[in-house]
Parts: C-alpha cells; sequence; structure tokens
C-alpha cells in the first residue's frame, strides 16, 4: 500500500518537529540565520515509507528526503532570510530586500568572475538614494557568473551572481618566485696578439717635415663693443605670433565628464523639490560666544572650558558645539512646536517627539543621519550618538532607520569657515537651522566698542506653515539656550 500523503503550509505552532537523521538525505545547507516554517501532512498508513517533500518559500528551495512512519502532524523546514536559491555545487545570491522608501539601486562590483572569495567578503555594493547596501559572499568559492553589469540599476529578488562553494576561502597569493639570475654576459673574444715583427720587412721612409707657412698680415684691430654688438645680433631670434594662436593653446584647455552618482542625482532631486514646493524665507541671529561680566560659566565655550577634562575622563568623549545647539533646538522645538510640525495635504502633523537629522559632508555626498528622542538625550549621549552616525555615514554603512524620518535639521557650515549662509530645507521638514563660523567682530556691549568672539546662526522656514513670530522667537529661544545653558535646567 502506497503512502497517501497531502501537504499544505499551517498556521498552527503546537506541533511535531522533526530534522532527518545523518543516514537521512538532508536539504542542501543554506546560510546566515534562518527562519522556522512548518509543513502539515495527512495521515501516513504504512511503516517505514519515505515521504519527499519540498517548500519554496523567501526565495530558498528546500528539499529533503525523510523517513516517516504513524501519523506525523508537521515537519520543521529552514528557509534562509538572506535571498539565496541553494544548489549542491553553485549558489545564485540575488539582491536583498530594500526598505519601503528604495525600489531599487546601482550596482558597484568589487569582484570579477573568476576570483576566489571568502564567506561575509564584500561581493558588490548596491548604491540607493539613501546608503549603499553590501552584499557579501554566503560562502567560500569563486565567482562563476555576474548576472548584471557595473553601474546597472537592479531590483529586489534580481539575480546579481553565481557562486561556485569550495571547501577554503580566498587562499593566500602566492609569492612571486625568484627571477632566475640573468646568465652572465658572454665574454668578449680576446683580440688575436699581433703578429711578430718581420725581420725581412723594409723600414718605413722617413717622413718630410712640413712646409713652412707665408707670414700672416698683421690683425686689425676691432674695439671690444663692436665684438660684443656682433654676438648680440647673432644671437638675438625674432619672435613672430603663431598664424592662429587657437591652435598653440588648444593643448592645455580640456574638459572631462563624470556620470552623477544615484546618491548625487537624488540630491538635486530633493532639493529642487524642496524649492518648488515650500515657500521658504530666512531669518538670522547672532550669537556671543564668550562669557559676561557677571557669571563667568554662563556661556557655552566657558561651560566647556571648564569641564571639558572631567567630561572627557567620564565619558570617553570631548564636549563639541553640536550637543549643545542640538540640545538646544530640541528645547526650542518644544516650546514652538509649529516649527517641528509639517503639512500633509489640507492638514497639520504635530510631532511630540523631537527627531533631528544632522548633516554630514562625505565623499559622495551630503547625507542627514538621525539623532532620535534628541529631547530625552544628555550632553554626552549625543556627542557620542554623533560620532557613531558620522563614522557610518562616511563609511556608507548607515541603515535605513538612521537616515529616515527626521522631523528637523541642523546643518554646521562652520567647520568649513562659513559666515553666514541660507540653508535649505530638508523636505518633508518645515525648518533647518544653519551655524556658522565664530569670528571676532567689534560688536557695542553696554555702551562700549568691544572684541567678541560671534556666530551668527539662520533660520530657513517654510513660510505656508510657519510665521515670521514663530520664527524669530525659536531662533530667540536658541540663542537664549546656547549662550547660557542653565535656562534648560531652569526650565525657563
Amino acid at each position: 500500500m502506497d503512502c497517501v500523503v497531502t501537504s499544505r503550509i499551517s498556521k498552527r505552532t503546537r506541533t511535531t518537529e522533526y530534522e532527518p537523521t545523518d543516514t537521512e538525505t538532508k536539504a542542501p545547507k543554506l546560510v546566515s540565520t534562518h527562519n522556522w516554517g512548518y509543513i502539515s501532512l495527512g495521515k501516513v498508513a504504512k511503516e517505514n515509507c519515505k515521504l519527499w517533500w519540498g517548500k519554496q518559500a523567501l526565495g530558498a528551495y528546500v528539499v529533503s528526503t525523510i523517513s516517516v512512519c504513524g501519523t506525523v502532524a508537521a515537519i520543521r523546514y529552514h528557509t534562509a532570510t538572506i535571498p539565496l536559491l541553494a544548489g549542491e555545487e553553485s549558489k545564485i545570491v540575488v539582491v536583498p530586500n530594500f526598505a519601503d522608501s528604495v525600489s531599487e539601486g546601482d550596482v558597484r562590483w568589487e569582484k570579477a568572475v573568476g576570483d576566489q572569495v571568502s564567506v561575509d567578503e564584500v561581493v558588490v555594493e548596491i548604491e540607493t538614494d539613501k546608503t549603499s547596501v553590501a552584499v557579501p559572499a554566503p560562502e567560500n568559492g569563486i565567482i562563476e557568473e555576474l548576472f548584471v553589469e557595473d553601474g546597472a540599476t537592479v531590483k529586489a529578488g534580481q539575480k546579481l551572481f553565481k557562486l561556485k562553494v569550495t571547501a577554503a576561502g580566498a587562499p593566500a597569493s602566492k609569492p612571486k618566485e625568484a627571477a632566475a639570475p640573468a646568465p652572465p654576459p658572454p665574454t668578449a673574444a680576446s683580440a688575436p696578439p699581433p703578429p711578430p715583427p718581420s725581420t725581412n720587412a723594409h723600414p718605413p721612409p722617413a717622413t718630410p717635415p712640413p712646409p713652412t707657412p707665408p707670414p700672416s698680415a698683421p690683425k686689425t684691430q676691432i674695439p671690444v663693443a663692436a665684438i660684443r654688438h656682433a654676438q648680440a645680433l647673432e644671437n638675438a631670434s625674432v619672435k613672430t605670433p603663431p598664424a592662429d594662436p587657437t591652435k598653440e593653446i588648444s593643448g592645455t584647455r580640456s574638459i572631462h565628464r563624470v556620470k552623477m552618482s544615484r546618491m548625487r542625482v537624488r540630491i538635486a532631486e530633493r532639493l529642487k523639490e524642496s524649492q518648488n514646493t515650500a515657500a521658504m524665507l530666512t531669518t538670522f541671529n547672532e550669537l556671543d560666544m564668550t562669557s559676561d561680566d557677571v557669571c563667568v560659566y554662563s556661556n557655552i565655550m566657558e561651560f566647556r572650558k571648564t569641564h571639558q577634562d572631567a567630561f572627557t575622563k567620564k565619558h570617553g568623549i570631548k564636549l563639541g558645539f553640536m550637543s549643545p545647539f542640538l540640545k538646544a533646538s530640541a528645547y526650542a522645538l518644544q516650546d514652538q512646536p509649529v516649527v517641528n510640525a509639517v503639512i500633509e495635504g489640507n492638514e497639520i502633523v504635530y510631532r511630540d517627539f523631537v527627531d533631528i537629522s544632522v548633516a554630514v559632508a562625505t565623499p559622495k555626498g551630503l547625507v542627514v543621519p538621525v539623532v532620535h528622542n534628541v529631547d530625552a538625550m544628555t550632553y554626552a549621549e549625543i556627542e557620542l550618538k554623533l560620532v557613531e552616525l558620522g563614522e557610518k555615514a562616511r563609511k556608507g554603512a548607515l541603515s535605513v532607520e538612521e537616515s529616515d524620518g527626521g522631523t528637523f535639521t541642523v546643518s554646521n557650515g562652520g567647520v568649513f569657515g562659513s559666515l553666514m549662509g541660507t540653508p535649505i530645507i530638508n523636505p518633508p521638514q518645515s525648518a533647518i537651522l544653519g551655524m556658522h563660523g565664530v569670528f571676532e567682530r567689534p560688536v557695542a556691549i553696554k555702551g562700549q566698542v568691544v572684541i567678541r568672539p560671534m556666530m551668527y546662526i539662520a533660520l530657513t522656514y517654510d513660510h505656508r506653515l510657519i510665521d515670521g513670530r514663530e520664527a524669530v522667537l525659536f531662533l530667540r529661544k536658541i540663542k537664549a539656550a546656547v549662550e547660557d545653558p542653565r535656562i534648560i535646567l531652569a526650565g525657563l
């Protein structure tokens, strides 16, 4: 009697788990982390019968031969979480799933056909609108085939490359064999010795003396100045302009074209979108970055100078300018919640949380990682998070969660020496704060002109949502919180 088996996917969790033994045929090996799934089976009527089963799930095809007897409720099977098509000798790696806001990316190959790779070694990077996704080798092996060209645009699930699995990783490169020593140059054949003088040879005839030359005429005396003038005329070269001057300089003028990266294209699109959508307006204020005569510890610069050593010793990082400005921005956003809001259709969405995007310049372009819940963070937590995000941004290793969802942006052009500027809103946000350099300027203090290190700050905002009053009050709140951080503690 043959086995009668029906199979279907079951969502029940209380099932009998079964895995093949070593003597039974197992499914091809899968890599990385695994998900578990279940196949619900019908009643098996005959003992010692064998069941072939397979299931396509999450991009991995699993086939196993198992021995069962009696009634089996369900069989547990593996599916790899990374997209991978498994086989006995070769594996085909496909494009991993992107975030919801990303649909495609551009391919940049790090390896070529025939290259040997080790497990987790990066084979290809996929540059998306926001970050780069590295796709490593799932096993040790040799690249057999590349399914897309360098620079091509791919979508999730598309085939990338075929990997032939080997037992070991990429072998160490063999040292170059020492070059065989060059054979010594053949020695020149020695010239035959001159023949001995013949005793019968006649001696050569004597050479007659040269005739005496006739006496020369007396030399004419020429002035030295005349000689120099004649030499100057001989050495002088008349320089004439070329017939066509453009031909002479054409070789020194050239241009070259470079294809824009996907990130640069996306930056251009977003900035133009912001300019076309928002009614942008910029307002300014200035900060006095020194202490006053009443309290020398009120200003942030004096605060840093006084507590820098203790702060660094306790937290392992220096206290910079960005954490006070982010903390002051969070404080001002809570005071003026409309700056933290956004327009969606005909509605205004107010956010009760503060997630601040921080502009970071990278070799590939401007990236804005997000520091979440700034209002609940300390200076030390903000500084540590900024260092972590900055390193990831420069390496192109930011996750989607770390680069999405900001409610406000802070851009510090002062690190490059900026005096003043008008930043552009980072859509879909409604405002952005621009920090600039600290420069000494003459200012009037209590009726006297003194030299103070000053900083301009700028707030660009969407005038459709934010009125001038709210923008000015917002900057005044930041000015007060930076010049005297104690007001945040006092809630003033």
